[in-house]
């Protein structure tokens, strides 16, 4: 069991806030069972934006003046660089280039990785084989953070991830297990969406609750619903559903 599973840790985000105050942001995210490294849209930080200056993320500077036990970072994937016109070469490069500027200095002793992969199910190609090399050159814990619908069973299989990070308040990825030892981060608006929470699981909001969609009022409000879900979970301790 990874040491933020042994701890109990399970509230974190995907990532992005509406704020421009990176002190501001660094601040909320330290607020979370695993803190979250922030990415501020308002001041470029936008996955497309950003990985044409990899490792130039607004909050990074403030962000590893703290140091933590555990933590989450992220950054896009390969397989949504590609898809976004990169040449593979290239999408790996800049991917790895930031993840590299990201973990420079940062004081964690346990790291979260996630590649962010939007639209992953609309990849013809062996998106796997391109999260190698990030992930095996780097001390994570590796996830994948996928917003749309897909065959999870594929991720299910994966050897390389441990964590599945998606939108529970739009899919039921239960319909394709077993899970393989995989861990889930369920991205709720409400906790009837988490429907087999184990250890090891996390909690977040969905991809929908981003910048575009709430303002930075909701912030405390979208904290608040972590925790009032958190604290009705109770980890499931059946087998492996077939």
């Amino acid at each position: 069991m990874p040491l933020y599973g042994r701890e109990g840790r399970v509230i974190t985000q995907i990532g992005s806030l509406p704020l421009r105050d990176p002190v501001a942001a660094v601040g909320y995210s330290l607020r979370h069972d695993i803190p979250f490294l922030p990415e501020l849209p308002l001041l470029g930080d936008a996955m497309l934006s950003y990985i044409q200056r990899p490792g130039e993320l607004s909050c990074l500077p403030e962000f590893k003046k703290h140091e933590f036990e555990v933590v989450k970072i992220q950054a896009i994937g390969p397989a949504t660089l590609i898809l976004s016109g990169y040449e593979p070469d290239e999408a790996l490069i800049r991917i790895y280039r930031h993840v590299e500027a990201i973990m420079e200095g940062l004081r964690a002793e346990e790291v979260i990785l996630f590649l962010d992969e939007p639209a992953l199910g609309q990849a013809g190609f062996d998106f796997e084989e391109l999260w190698r090399p990030i992930f095996s050159d780097f001390p994570v814990i590796p996830g994948v953070h996928v917003c749309g619908n897909m065959q999870w069973d594929i991720l299910f299989k994966s050897e390389l991830i441990r964590i599945i990070s998606f939108d529970a308040s739009r899919y039921d990825i239960t319909l394709y297990y077993p899970r393989n030892g995989k861990r889930i981060a369920w991205g709720i608006t409400d906790p009837s969406q988490v429907k087999d929470f184990r250890p090891g699981d996390l909690i977040t909001p969905p991809c929908g609750l981003s910048p575009k969609f709430y303002s930075q009022g909701d912030m405390d409000r979208v904290l608040a619903l972590l925790r009032a879900a958190a604290a009705k979970l109770t980890p499931s301790t059946d087998g492996e559903r077939s």
